[in-house]
C-alpha cells in the first residue's frame, strides 16, 4: 500500500509501507492509554445489563450455589484475561515485532487460517449479540421509567403495560450518531462516562435490595433457590441462571482492542494484567451485592430484572434515574462492543481501495451548537446498516433474561476459555502432558462441561418464552 497523500485520510497508516496481511491492528492512532482509561473500557464492556439479572440468577441457584458461581465465572474470566494478553505480540509476548490489536489478529497470527475462521464467525457473532442484547434492555429500561411512573399515579396493582419498541428505535437513532467515532481509541471518554454510570445503577440496586432486607427485617431466599414444579423445570431454570452469569464476565473480546490502546513502557501486558485485576475485583463485588442484596430482599418473587421487574418500585425517582443511567451506559457499552466490529470490517477495505473517496476519505462538518466532525462515507453507510440490523433482532426476541442467558451461553466456551488457551499454549511453547499442560485442560474441560449445561436450558428457556410452550 502507497504513502497516505490525502491528510483528512485517517484510515490508512501515514509513511507505512505494505502490511503484514495477517495484521490490522497496525493500522491504529497513536497510543495513549493508561491503566484507567484500560479499567474505565473494562467496566464498561463487564457491568452492563448483564448485572440487572443476577439477582435472578442468585434466586434459581440459591445461597450456596449462587455466589460459588458467580465468583467461579469471575476466577475463570480472570485466568482467560491472563492468558490472552500473553498473546497481544507474537511470535515473542514480549518483545515480539507484530502487535495483535484485535481477538482474531492473535488467533490468525498464532493459530493459523483454519481457527481463525472459525473464531471469525463466533468473535462477530458474539459482538453482534451482545449489541442486540443492548438493544433490548435499552427498550426496557426506558419503558421502565414511564412504567415507574405509572405504578406511583396509579397504584402499584395498576397495569402500566406498555410496548418498549418506540424506545429501542430511540435509543438506534442516537447510536447511528454515536457509531460515526472513528475508532476504539477515541470511545475513551465515552467509557469513562459509562464506567460512572455502572457504578451508579448496581450502587442504586444494591441499596434498594439492602434498605428493604433492614427494614423487613430478614433475609429472604433459601438454600435451594427457587422451587419449581418439576424436577426438569427446576434444571431449565438452574441452566439459565448460569449462562446468565457467564455473560456477566465476558470481556475477553475485546481484550487485545483495550491493549492495543495502551502507551509503553511499561509493557502492556502488565498494564492489562493491573487493570483486568482491578476491573475484575470491582465488578465482582458489585456483582455479589446486587445479586445478594436483591435475593435477600425478595426471596423467591425476585423478578428477572431487578429494576424494570419491577422489584421495587419506590421511590420512584431514584428507580427512574437508575434506569436513565442505564441508558447512558448501554450508550457507551454499546459503542465498546460495536468499535472491534466496526474495525473488522472497515480497515480491510481501507487496505484493499486507498484511493477510495466512499471508502477513505473523510469530509469535515459543522452543525450548529456542535464541534466540527469529520464524516466518512463508509462508515455512515455500513454503521447505519449494522445499527439498523442489531434493532431489527432486538424487537424480534424481546427477552430480556432469556436472550441474555443464550448470548453467554453460547460463545463462552469457544471464545472466552478455548481460543485464549490454545494460543497461550503455543506462544509459551508448553508441551503436552507437562504439569501446566494438564491443569490447562482440565480448566478449559470443567468450563465446557458447564457452558453445555447452560446453553441447553438457555436455548429452552428462549423457545419456552417465544412460543408459549412449558
Amino acid at each position: 500500500m502507497g504513502e497516505e497523500n490525502n491528510e483528512e485520510t485517517h484510515l490508512l497508516l501515514p509513511n507505512s509501507t505494505k502490511l503484514p496481511s495477517s495484521s490490522i491492528s497496525s493500522l491504529h492512532p497513536e497510543r495513549t492509554g493508561n491503566i484507567w482509561t484500560a479499567v474505565a473500557h473494562i467496566i464498561t464492556g463487564v457491568i452492563g445489563s448483564g448485572v440487572l439479572s443476577l439477582a435472578w440468577s442468585m434466586a434459581q441457584l440459591g445461597w450456596i450455589a449462587g455466589p460459588l458461581f458467580m465468583l467461579s465465572f469471575a476466577l475463570m474470566s480472570l485466568v482467560s484475561v491472563f492468558l490472552l494478553c500473553e498473546c497481544y505480540r507474537s511470535p515473542d509476548p514480549d518483545f515480539g515485532p507484530s502487535r495483535n490489536g484485535t481477538y482474531v489478529d492473535a488467533v490468525k497470527a498464532i493459530l493459523g487460517n483454519w481457527s481463525f475462521r472459525l473464531c471469525d464467525v463466533l468473535y462477530r457473532l458474539n459482538l453482534f449479540k451482545t449489541a442486540v442484547v443492548y438493544i433490548i434492555t435499552s427498550g426496557i429500561s426506558m419503558r421502565a421509567i414511564q412504567q415507574s411512573n405509572c405504578y406511583h399515579k396509579e397504584g402499584h396493582e395498576a397495569s402500566c403495560q406498555y410496548k418498549d419498541t418506540s424506545y429501542m428505535l430511540l435509543f438506534g437513532i442516537v447510536q447511528i450518531f454515536v457509531s460515526q467515532i472513528p475508532d476504539f481509541s477515541n470511545t475513551k471518554w465515552l467509557s469513562v462516562v459509562a464506567a460512572i454510570m455502572s457504578f451508579t445503577y448496581s450502587g442504586i440496586g444494591s441499596a434498594l435490595g439492602l434498605a428493604k432486607v433492614l427494614g423487613d427485617g430478614q433475609i429472604k431466599g433459601s438454600i435451594r433457590g427457587v422451587p419449581a414444579a418439576t424436577t426438569a423445570q427446576k434444571v431449565w431454570s438452574s441452566c439459565q441462571a448460569i449462562g446468565d452469569m457467564a455473560f456477566g464476565f465476558s470481556y475477553s473480546l475485546i481484550l487485545l482492542n483495550i491493549q492495543d490502546t495502551l502507551r509503553s513502557p511499561p509493557q502492556e501486558k502488565v498494564t492489562v494484567k493491573k487493570a483486568s485485576v482491578i476491573s475484575t475485583s470491582i465488578t465482582t463485588f458489585f456483582y455479589l451485592c446486587c445479586g445478594c442484596f436483591g435475593y435477600a430482599a425478595l426471596g423467591d418473587s425476585t423478578p428477572g430484572n431487578i429494576l424494570t421487574g419491577f422489584g421495587f418500585y419506590e421511590p420512584y425517582w431514584l428507580i427512574d434515574f437508575a434506569n436513565a443511567c442505564i441508558v447512558l451506559h448501554l450508550v457507551g457499552g454499546y459503542q465498546v462492543f460495536c468499535q472491534p466490529q466496526f474495525t473488522l470490517a472497515e480497515r480491510p477495505l481501507a487496505e484493499k481501495f486507498p484511493d477510495s473517496v466512499f471508502v477513505c476519505k473523510n469530509f469535515p462538518v459543522k452543525l450548529p451548537w456542535l464541534p466540527s466532525f469529520s464524516l466518512n462515507l463508509l462508515r455512515l453507510c455500513f454503521r447505519t446498516a449494522y445499527v439498523a440490523l442489531t434493532i431489527t433482532i432486538g424487537m424480534i426476541f424481546p427477552y430480556f433474561n432469556q436472550v441474555i442467558a443464550v448470548a453467554g451461553a453460547l460463545t463462552y466456551w469457544p471464545l472466552v476459555i478455548h481460543f485464549p488457551l490454545e494460543m497461550y499454549l503455543v506462544q509459551k511453547n508448553i508441551r503436552p502432558y507437562t504439569g501446566k499442560w494438564i491443569a490447562l485442560r482440565v480448566y478449559s474441560t470443567i468450563a465446557l462441561i458447564v457452558a453445555m449445561f447452560a446453553l441447553v436450558g438457555s436455548v429452552e428457556g428462549l423457545i419456552s418464552a417465544k412460543f408459549g410452550s412449558g
